[in-house]
């Protein structure tokens, strides 16, 4: 009986992490990408995000129109007081000219080319369509990352509740094994029947934790199932302690200057910023003259009978030259728009150095979380073997009436939530090197089978 309770804690965690259809990490994350709306999204935005690229190059490509109209039309011009001349008719002044159709059939087409070749509004857009090509890019980054990062505190989360639960039903069995004994050795006359009482009343608390905890398993299974797509998924256990410390973690200063750098986040204010200053340069005195190169080619015709009897009109007309457009006054509207673009620049700045103080500080705190992840594994094992020690002494002490069933069952808890204690801190180490590697924009497949590689197979 000596060490009963730490072998159903290993049967119980054996038993709890084999399976022939348990999921490991790197399987989870990649149905995660096949089934989780979130990676269609981001997959979406990014693909609508490149065609920003081809929308800025097509701004100075020629633009060509055609147009044509057709039906019926009326039509009546009268001219008094005109000078007439002609050979072989003289001069004659005070002439009238008067033409008339009545609901006579008019076609008219035109055919207008521009080539823009002065243009700072256009250049200015033309770079904001850019900088929103490259921000769809760094969300859809942003996206794989946070994504990958849900699926492993998912997937840990259902590791941790799974091995919770093993070690409630293992604490479960010791303390029905010492009921059981209390009442036996009540009945001989040889403990009192406070024994009795303890272990029954310690017995129903932990049949209302593992009852509790099955809830809690089974929600985090049905996260995981609901992100990958994988029916009544089952997890892997992690491997021993020493596997799941970094080794040789570079000093901060170099995941700071890193994080500065690649933050997928702290770049998307940055490219915030600079569409601020194109916009800023729309309405800027500079930007409001356009110079175009035009050229039209057109045709007018109206036929039918009027009040001098039949009639046709036909017009023609071809042009190519530039054109030049300069904004004299737009009743305030551009002194108004480059205010807000002054203002929006300010808070895109503001936001930005927000973005940095946060980000900072997140990598400050994953990278001590890391630095001082081994000594704490290191102390919390230490502390789970004295527990397992002094539940072997009080053991021994209870049966020779040194120690009390209560002593026992305290003994027993305290040796279970040494347990799950150290799992706790392994899983968050793991977590935490996770969320480094996102803040300094390199958290991808390869890191997550690093990870992965420290699941039981």
């Amino acid at each position: 009986m000596k060490k009963l309770f730490k072998q159903l804690i290993a049967g119980a965690l054996l038993i709890g992490s084999v399976s022939a259809h348990a999921m490991d990490l790197l399987e989870a994350w990649q149905a995660t990408l096949q089934h989780d709306p979130q990676a269609a999204i981001s997959k979406a935005s990014r693909q609508a995000g490149e065609t920003r690229r081809e929308q800025a190059a097509s701004l100075w490509r020629p633009g060509v129109v055609l147009s044509a109209t057709a039906g019926r039309m009326s039509s009546e011009t009268e001219m008094t007081g005109a000078h007439f001349s002609a050979p072989g008719f003289g001069q004659s002044d005070g002439v009238g000219f008067a033409t008339s159709v009545n609901n006579g059939n008019s076609s008219r087409w035109a055919l207008s080319a521009r080539q823009p070749l002065i243009n700072p509004q256009l250049k200015a857009q033309g770079r904001q369509l850019e900088i929103s090509a490259e921000t769809a890019e760094l969300e859809w980054q942003a996206a794989q990352q946070d994504l990958m990062l849900q699926t492993a505190q998912r997937y840990f989360n259902a590791v941790l509740a799974d091995n919770k639960l093993a070690l409630l039903r293992a604490q479960q069995k010791a303390v029905e094994l010492a009921l059981t004994e209390a009442k036996d050795r009540f009945a001989l006359g040889d403990k009192p029947v406070t024994d009795t009482y303890e272990a029954s009343a310690r017995a129903h608390a932990l049949q209302a934790q593992v009852l509790g905890t099955q809830d809690e398993l089974a929600l985090t299974l049905n996260a995981l199932a609901d992100a990958t797509g994988v029916a009544s998924p089952s997890v892997r256990m992690l491997t021993s302690n020493d596997d799941v410390v970094p080794p040789n973690l570079p000093p901060l200063a170099h995941w700071l200057t890193d994080a500065m750098e690649k933050n997928p986040m702290l770049r998307m204010q940055m490219a915030n910023l600079r569409a601020t200053e194109q916009e800023l340069a729309k309405y800027s005195a500079a930007g409001a003259a356009t110079l175009d190169l035009v050229a039209q080619a057109g045709r007018d015709q109206l036929n039918g009978s009027g009040n001098f009897g039949s009639a046709s009109n036909t017009a023609s007309q071809q042009m190519i030259g530039l054109q030049l457009n300069v904004p004299l006054y737009t009743g305030g509207y551009r002194s108004a728009k480059q205010e807000e673009a002054l203002r929006l620049q300010d808070k895109a700045s503001g936001e930005l150095e927000r973005a940095r103080q946060q980000i900072s500080q997140q990598t400050r705190s994953a990278w001590l979380a890391l630095q001082t992840g081994s000594s704490r594994l290191t102390a919390l094992s230490e502390a789970r073997k004295a527990s397992l020690a002094r539940l072997d002494a009080t053991r021994l002490g209870r049966q020779v009436g040194d120690r009390t069933t209560l002593d026992l069952l305290q003994a027993e808890n305290d040796a279970s939530g040494a347990e799950l204690t150290l799992l706790q801190a392994r899983i968050d180490l793991l977590l935490n090197q996770l969320r480094l590697h996102a803040l300094v924009g390199d958290l991808n497949q390869p890191r997550l089978e690093v990870v992965n590689a420290l699941l039981r197979r």
